[in-house]
């Protein structure tokens, strides 16, 4: 979750006294994937399915995995080599590593206050100049600290620093191309093959159109004042620039048109358009049918999203309104989707009643397709039915576990993951604000197998899913979807075996009318080398 540089913050005091209630949540066990209901039958009376079959190269993967529990070192190089699909919950400023926006921040010759945070030249009293991290390791060091979680207290509010980090290195994130070329190729190092990264597009334009059309509580008529002489195209037209304008500083920071380009320059990226929720409905409103209205006319944006506190004041004020606007203005774009931030929430947070529908408005009420965190499930009112629900309308859940840990202190027992995949519901892990957390995917899959106590299968399956919920133009590889049984290829490639070097001409046309099952192609072909890599291996 990104603040995008707005300082409103709750109590710390009501933050830290929920915690303790925390651990005492009990959640339902873990059931294996072939076993999770997708209808909405209980889970007692649930249709069974057949199990998911495993492969004899995967039983031998899974037994060298087994035999790493007292390796440290290989166990974190057989992460790092797993191959992780797509990082679908990721924001940009936040995902690039600190030591690389120091280095921005001194390139563009800020200064750094008294407070660590970046501010504009010239550097006056009480200021020193970002270049100055360059040689002294102990005010570089300060700046990390101030910039991430590193280090961070376990008895301080983490939430609170978590947050506050965005708006101390603002002024060195406005090279979108740039943080791309630094993230691109942490994704792909990580051995990820896809990435959905959030950013904010034209967002002064889009407020000033807000602001002198003004809010009307009729979307209808709200949507056309937007739209009268062409000014919310304008307002799109700027923000196809940033983006044309981004792709080429990325491409020439990342050497794309050299004899030697980057990794990332490989990686296949879609943008999704953010949207301020603390901000005035105007400015919600209008952020959202410029996000929408650019998902429709570029290609490469392909969905909005709200960022910032849900537990702001203004963020629960409006929060049902929120949802009823992106309602409205789905209908008008049904080309573009939907992806929330919703149930980022525990109890001390915010009042008991707050954690009661936000991630059920948002899927019911919003249409969300995907789930960002989703943390508060329990608390919702009838969890099991909105569960239930999800999972029959395939709904996933992005889960970014050290952000949970360190914004709202959830982690182990007391996080929904097990609830999830209890009741069938599609689940992908998810990064965040990797810069922020100082953690890369990796780290995340080796969480989720020590605490969940996942197999090599369930964790190929989550790498799967990350892929199968991308929004990535063109049909799934797999013929029915993330199925309770398994993954089963689709006709066209049934007879084809990833990793062979052989590919039918049928198989062959048909990832090549679609990106999406070519990039899953792509990853399974991974999975090949891998299980060969690590199957034979003790």
């Amino acid at each position: 979750m990104i603040s995008t540089f707005r300082t409103e913050h709750r109590p710390k005091s009501r933050l830290l006294a929920g915690l303790g209630a925390l651990t005492a949540l009990t959640l339902l066990p873990a059931v294996p994937v072939a076993a999770a209901p997708v209808n909405d039958a209980s889970p007692q009376s649930a249709r069974q399915v057949a199990p998911r079959v495993v492969t004899a190269a995967e039983r031998r993967t899974a037994a060298y995995l087994d035999s790493l529990r007292n390796r440290p070192a290989r166990l974190k190089a057989f992460f790092k080599d797993l191959p992780k699909g797509g990082d679908l919950h990721n924001h940009l400023s936040g995902a690039a590593t600190t030591e690389y926006l120091i280095k921005l921040a001194a390139e563009k010759g800020l200064c750094i206050d008294a407070t660590m945070t970046a501010v504009a030249p010239p550097c006056g009293p009480g200021t020193r100049p970002a270049a100055d991290a360059r040689r002294d390791v102990a005010f570089r060091e300060q700046i990390v600290r101030a910039w991430s979680m590193q280090d961070f207290p376990a008895n301080q509010s983490g939430h609170d620093h978590f947050f506050d980090t965005f708006g101390k290195f603002g002024l060195a994130t406005w090279d979108r191309g740039k943080l791309l070329a630094n993230v691109a190729n942490s994704v792909v190092k990580q051995n990820q093959f896809y990435l959905e990264t959030m950013v904010t597009p034209a967002s002064d334009s889009a407020k000033q159109l807000a602001d002198k059309v003004g809010y009307d509580a009729d979307f209808a008529a709200f949507h056309r004042k937007l739209l009268a002489g062409g000014q919310l195209d304008q307002v799109v037209d700027e923000a196809v620039k940033e983006a044309d304008d981004g792709d080429a500083d990325f491409r020439a920071t990342a050497h794309c048109d050299t004899p030697r380009p980057d990794p990332g320059c490989r990686l296949p990226v879609k943008w999704i358009s953010q949207v301020s929720r603390g901000g005035t409905p105007a400015r919600v409103f209008t952020q959202i049918a410029v996000g929408m209205r650019l998902a429709e006319r570029d290609p490469r944006f392909v969905a909005v999203n709200l960022v910032q506190p849900e537990d702001w004041d203004t963020s629960l004020a409006n929060y049902s309104l929120q949802m009823r606007m992106l309602k409205y203005l789905r209908s008008q774009y049904p080309g573009a989707h939907v992806t929330l931030h919703a149930g980022e929430l525990a109890p001390g947070l915010v009042k008991p009643e707050d954690l009661t529908f936000h991630i059920r408005e948002a899927v019911l009420v919003a249409g969300a397709e995907r789930i960002g965190h989703g943390v508060d499930l329990v608390h919702e009112d009838n969890w099991r039915q909105l569960a239930r629900t999800m999972a029959k309308r395939k709904i996933a859940v992005e889960v970014p576990f050290s952000s949970n840990k360190q914004i709202l202190g959830i982690s182990g027992a007391a996080h929904p993951f097990n609830a999830y995949r209890h009741y069938g519901v599609p689940v992908v892990l998810a990064t965040d604000d990797p810069g922020v957390s100082r953690i890369n995917i990796s780290h995340e899959y080796q969480y989720a197998a020590k605490t969940y106590g996942l197999s090599y299968t369930e964790l190929k399956d989550l790498a799967r899913a990350s892929l199968e919920y991308a929004f990535r133009d063109g049909r799934s590889l797999w013929a029915d979807g993330s199925t309770p049984s398994g993954y089963h290829l689709v006709p066209a490639c049934r007879s084809d075996r990833p990793g062979t070097g052989h590919l039918s001409s049928r198989c062959s046309r048909y990832l090549a009318d679609s990106p999406k099952a070519a990039t899953q192609w792509r990853q399974e072909t991974a999975f090949a080398a891998f299980e060969r890599d690590n199957g034979g291996r003790r």
